[in-house]
């Protein structure tokens, strides 16, 4: 289990496409803390650890079909940055949200403003574009499938990338969420722009609900 609070971004030193899958190899500052067979959230994919590198500096993942299918892991290439957390240990500190790292599905980003520093590049449909960082927070929006849509309410949490956040506004195709500026420096969002594809986990609490009051329907 994770908590969609990101340890760190790390970069994709290496990709291996074989028949029956996708071999990663990621580097991150806590590789020697990692063994194999650990999980570790990649932009909120849970994937297990097959091996750590001799000097310490990048471990490897393997994605299945599965995984493929379901993320947009088959698009990463070298030199991309993905958002890391490391499962949660029994007696840690609780901060974000249940994040199972199961991808539900992936939507796009829609929308990016800088929240009192004025729009920035790459919103309202800009694909690509610098944005000038300040102490302003930001305003991201992100396409929801059909099927997602009902288990996303209003100040509800959503991890999209593997980071816990809270819907602010809610239409039913999209949600809107604010991102403080320690979020947005910390994450992959500082490197997004207008329709970049974004994995979506919504809250297993409400698809625990929804199952428990099938048979009522």
């Amino acid at each position: 289990m994770f908590t969609g609070i990101v340890e760190e971004t790390g970069a994709v030193t290496a990709v291996e496409d074989g028949p029956e899958g996708r071999r990663l190899r990621v580097s991150a500052s806590f590789c020697d803390a990692l063994e194999p067979g650990q999980s570790v959230a990649v932009s909120g994919a849970c994937l297990t650890v097959e091996n750590v590198t001799s000097d310490a500096e990048t471990f490897e993942l393997f994605c299945s079909e599965e995984t493929l299918e379901r993320t947009y892991l088959d698009r990463v290439a070298v030199g991309d940055r993905l958002n890391l957390e490391r499962a949660l240990p029994s007696d840690g500190r609780f901060d974000g949200h249940v994040v199972q790292g199961h991808v539900d599905g992936v939507g796009e980003v829609t929308a990016i403003e800088q929240v009192g520093g004025g729009p920035a590049n790459g919103v309202s449909g800009a694909s690509s574009g610098e944005r000038s960082e300040s102490d302003g927070d930001w305003r991201f929006g992100f396409s929801l499938p059909p099927e997602l849509a009902p288990y996303v309410v209003e100040k509800g949490s959503i991890a999209v990338d593997g980071i816990s956040l809270t819907a602010a506004d809610v239409d039913g195709a999209s949600v809107e969420v604010a991102v403080i500026p320690a979020t947005y420096e910390l994450t992959t969002l500082s490197g997004k722009v207008v329709g970049d594809p974004v994995h979506l986990e919504v809250d297993v609490v409400a698809k625990y609900v929804e199952s428990l009051l099938e048979g009522y329907r």
